[in-house]
């Protein structure tokens, strides 16, 4: 059957599994996948000579804070970050697999890589899954070109926007950018705003917490990369005896017991071993 539809294939789209879902789904009674709802605040915005990325630093599964100072701002390249919500897992690998074939193409041809370049490898690769990878970006960078701030949805579509929030606490977020965003904006200034953006998004919606990150991309300098630039609801009590749990306390079903038995090696057995 597979080797007969490969045959009829004459290019363009095919929709053989198209019909091997619908039998699944009618015949056998499997069940549509689900969507996974997930929590984050990313920001993105275009200043006088730069772009600045921030996000917060709360992971999630389902109702609980799995990860309380999470990593979402991912390198691309030396004048290039994105800032990324969605699933963990999807974002790591999307990101790092682009990296690493932005990195051979500098290798290769000995040029910087350009922003509209990586968006259009990344759009083509995620929408080849129609939303299927959870990976939305805010891609940020300073190249040959210019200054470039763009968006990519999970199902591959792109924009590019002079500012720009995603994830569950993307409404209040840009609810602060629209009122206070304005052009021309300076350096600090616009480290600022992405701050207060990133804070309204943590105050106001249960999927974003902890702390805020921020990097800031200018022309011809190194990433001004600021890990946990703001901190909330600190620990400020950390219990001084370790806890001690009896013995039986989690039930077991099995015992082993191995004997080991010290054994002193002369200098002889020593070298017959290493050799």
């Amino acid at each position: 059957m597979y080797i007969d539809n490969y045959l009829k294939s004459r290019g363009g789209f095919d929709f053989t599994n198209v019909q091997r879902n619908e039998h699944l789904f009618k015949d056998i009674g499997m069940k549509h996948p689900g969507y996974t709802k997930t929590g984050t605040t990313i920001v993105g915005l275009c200043f006088d000579g730069g772009v600045v990325l921030a996000a917060d630093t709360r992971a999630t599964a389902g109702s609980i804070v799995a990860d309380k100072n999470c990593l979402k701002l991912h390198v691309l390249a030396p004048n290039m970050w994105c800032a990324g919500a969605g699933t963990a897992a999807d974002l790591q690998h999307v990101t790092n697999h682009m990296a690493a074939k932005l990195k051979l193409q500098r290798l290769n041809t000995g040029r910087e890589s350009r922003v509209n370049e990586v968006v259009t490898k990344l759009c083509d690769h995620l929408f080849q899954y129609q939303g299927n990878v959870g990976c939305a970006l805010i891609i940020g960078g300073v190249d040959s070109i210019g200054t470039h701030l763009a968006s990519i949805a999970p199902n591959g579509t792109y924009m590019y926007h002079p500012f720009y929030s995603m994830g569950s606490g993307s409404l209040a977020a840009l609810g602060i950018l629209e009122a206070k965003f304005q052009d021309g904006l300076k350096y600090e200034q616009a480290v600022d705003l992405a701050i207060e953006a990133i804070e309204a998004g943590i105050f106001h919606d249960l999927g974003s917490g902890s702390n805020v990150d921020v990097v800031v991309l200018t022309r011809g300098n190194r990433p001004d990369f600021r890990r946990n630039i703001r901190h909330y609801n600190q620990r400020n009590y950390l219990k001084q005896v370790p806890y001690k749990f009896e013995i039986g306390t989690t039930p077991y079903f099995s015992k082993l017991r191995f004997n080991i038995e010290k054994q002193e090696l002369n200098e002889d057995e020593l070298a017959m071993i290493v050799e």
